[in-house]
C-alpha cells in the first residue's frame, strides 16, 4: 500500500470511528495531494506525497506561531492537532550524528578549489534528506560547516 492509499484507508477508518478532528485533518491533506495531482496531470508517488505533507507542515508551524503571537490559542491547537496527523505519514527523521555524516560526505565530495557555496551543497543534500530533516537546520549546518 502507498503513502496515498494509506492516507485514503485512515480517513475512511477515521469516518467509521466518528473522529471528527481527524477525519477533517485527513481531508486537507487528500484536497492538497488531489490539488497537485491536478496541476501537475500525474498520480503522485510516495516521494511526491511527502513533498505536499512537507509543504502542509511548514505552513502549519508559521500558522502555529503566529496565532501564537495574537492571542489566539484555540487556532493554534487545531493547527497543532493538524500537525500530529499529517506527521504521522512524514519518514522518520535523521539524528544528528547522520545529518552531519550526509553533509561531511556531500561537502568531501564537491571539494574544489576552496570552500563549496552553500547552494551548492543544499542542491545536493535536498534529495538525500527531504522529508526527513527541516531543510532551515541543515541549512544553518552547512552554514557552520563551511564558514568554520
Amino acid at each position: 500500500m502507498n503513502l496515498r492509499q494509506k492516507v485514503t484507508e485512515d480517513m475512511k477508518s477515521a469516518m467509521r470511528a466518528g473522529d471528527v478532528k481527524r477525519r477533517d485533518a485527513l481531508r486537507l491533506l487528500q484536497a492538497a495531494l488531489k490539488q497537485k495531482e491536478v496541476d501537475e496531470r500525474v498520480e503522485l508517488d510516495d516521494a511526491a506525497v511527502v513533498a505536499v505533507i512537507e509543504k502542509m507542515l511548514k505552513q502549519r508551524r508559521d500558522s502555529i506561531a503566529q496565532y501564537e503571537a495574537a492571542g489566539r490559542q484555540d487556532l493554534a491547537d487545531i493547527e497543532k492537532f493538524e500537525v500530529e496527523i499529517l506527521q504521522v505519514y512524514m519518514p522518520d527523521a535523521l539524528s544528528d550524528a547522520e545529518l552531519n555524516t550526509i553533509i561531511d560526505e556531500v561537502i568531501t565530495s564537491i571539494g574544489g578549489d576552496g570552500s563549496p557555496k552553500i547552494g551548492e551543497v543544499m542542491a545536493l543534500i535536498k534529495p538525500k534528506v527531504a522529508g526527513r530533516a527541516d531543510m532551515g537546520k541543515v541549512s544553518q549546518l552547512i552554514k557552520i560547516k563551511i564558514t568554520g
